[in-house]
């Protein structure tokens, strides 16, 4: 029988089963559930079976998922699922999980790849499940964006464009070339809606104006909104109402750029319960506050299509996580522990606050139109505020770009090391590596990184090594490598 471990709201008493306190499970998987699921029939059946597919132990909590700290720690998981209903979550459910994820140990950074399964009912909850068991490599996608028009990861992709008003293009084929077009501003809306339903995408991408309760076209041309665990669109110059029309295909949906529209706001009739619902999302992204800076959406992305065959999307949001915490840590570690003030509604009064908070802890007044001083704050606004919606361990990835794999990574056991091992091509191209410029302004250059295939035991660089890296348990990352191509590089760790 399957240990259950629960948590009283105040004293965090943990009650053990009739096994006593030695775990059974080597699992590397923890599920963390609410009481109020485990209390409902059909949504303990989510969690049961979760925990069954990842040979995984259940831990409940009362109010929060922190509740359970002492069995997490115990149970030292690499991936984390959190079941939840709707109704308990929202923005700051999020940030504390954020938190909870980087006190496992003592270190500054993330100890767990983490995600939220919930849905509008258990039944929706328990398809995200399902719907996150086979892999996927993603082929086909949709967006409403410019970033991707190359489309040189997808094999049918389609856009509506938020640099050129009514701009739109596609590319049907994986050799085919990319066409575009124009339409009216009117006709915005329903050519997204139109490009959605034909190309049915694996994988949706968004950024613009939205709310928990609307997703609104580049240069708010009209709104998708939720209605009974449903998308429908509103035509702003009509007034017309169409629900979308879906197939019931699985899908990933990555709101990178968007405000608000990751916050679940503890209700069921919100745009991303919508998404997971009547859209078949199985893993959704999304940011749970006003969005202005962009490192966690953009760099997330960033991670995931620079090395697109390397990382599932949890990954790459996970390994984008740590270097944005390493960056943050070094320009200001005082703001570590230090809680981001999201109660301002006004932009403007929200931006002052933190930076009086930041001239504080730098000791003297902070300048807005410095890049560095806005990166500063930026980071800080962004550190904890990216929802994970969905099976973290689920291998979801885009395809290779061929002409792109110009470097190598392998690592192993030699002579009581840890040896990463890279191997450049001779056509090899460091600026790719590093980003290719992709969202510059937001993310700037990548390090090389590296996401263990297995946690390791307190890693360190091996006596001798000068490389300019953070060393985690769960990854590497080196900054400034200065690779060559054609060369093959060492980075040799010590471990227990």
């Amino acid at each position: 029988m399957r240990k259950i471990y629960m948590y009283a709201t105040i004293a965090v008493a943990l009650v053990m089963s009739a096994c006593g306190s030695e775990r059974a499970a080597e699992s590397d998987y923890l599920v963390v559930v609410s009481e109020a699921v485990m209390a409902d029939g059909e949504w303990a059946t989510v969690a049961e079976a979760l925990a069954t597919k990842h040979d995984a132990e259940i831990v409940t909590y009362a109010t929060a998922p922190r509740d359970a700290m002492e069995t997490i720690r115990e149970a030292y998981p690499r991936y984390v699922a959190i079941v939840d209903m709707p109704e308990n979550i929202g923005r700051d459910f999020v940030i504390d999980v954020h938190k909870l994820c980087r006190e496992v140990d003592d270190d500054i950074y993330g100890d767990f790849l983490w995600g939220i399964i919930t849905g509008y009912d258990a039944k929706a909850a328990m398809r995200m499940v399902e719907n996150s068991t086979e892999p996927l490599v993603v082929r086909d996608a949709v967006a409403t964006i410019m970033e991707l028009n190359s489309a040189k990861w997808f094999d049918n992709y389609a856009w509506v464009d938020d640099h050129t008003k009514g701009l739109w293009g596609e590319k049907r084929g994986s050799d085919a070339e990319i066409v575009t077009g124009m339409v009216a501003p009117e006709e915005v809306l329903g050519k997204f809606k139109s490009l959605y339903e034909a190309y049915d995408p694996d994988l949706v991408v968004t950024a613009a104006h939205a709310t928990q309760k609307n997703l609104e076209m580049p240069y708010s041309l009209g709104h998708f909104k939720p209605r009974d665990g449903r998308l429908y669109a509103h035509n702003i110059f009509t007034d017309e109402e169409s629900y979308i029309i879906e197939s019931g295909k699985r899908r990933v949906y990555t709101a990178i750029g968007n405000c608000l529209i990751g916050d679940v706001n503890n209700t069921k009739e919100s745009m991303a319960i919508a998404w997971m619902n009547g859209s078949n999302v199985a893993t959704m992204v999304g940011y749970v506050v006003t969005t202005w800076h962009g490192r966690a959406g953009w760099g997330a992305m960033k991670y995931w299509v620079t090395a697109p065959e390397r990382y599932t999307l949890a990954e790459a949001v996970y390994m984008n996580q740590q270097d944005l915490l390493h960056q943050h840590n070094e320009w200001t570690p005082a703001l570590y522990d230090t809680a981001y003030d999201f109660s301002n509604d006004d932009f403007w009064g929200e931006l002052e606050c933190a930076g009086a908070r930041l001239g504080e802890v730098l000791g003297r007044e902070v300048d807005f139109n410095d890049a560095a001083d806005w990166d500063m704050i930026g980071f800080w606004h962004d550190r904890d505020v990216l929802a994970y919606y969905g099976d973290p361990k689920w291998d979801v990835r885009l395809q290779p770009v061929e002409a792109e794999c110009d470097y190598t990574v392998t690592s192993a056991m030699r002579d009581g090391e840890y040896v990463v091992t890279i191997t450049t091509d001779e056509d090899f191209n460091l600026e790719r590596m590093l980003g290719d410029k992709f969202k510059q302004e937001h993310v700037l250059d990548l390090p090389f990184n590296y996401f263990f295939p297995e946690r390791l035991d307190n890693p360190r660089l091996a006596e001798g090594q000068t490389w300019d890296a953070v060393v985690d348990e769960n990854f590497l990352l080196v900054y400034n490598p200065a690779f060559e191509p054609g060369k093959t590089y060492e980075i040799r760790l010590s471990v227990e």
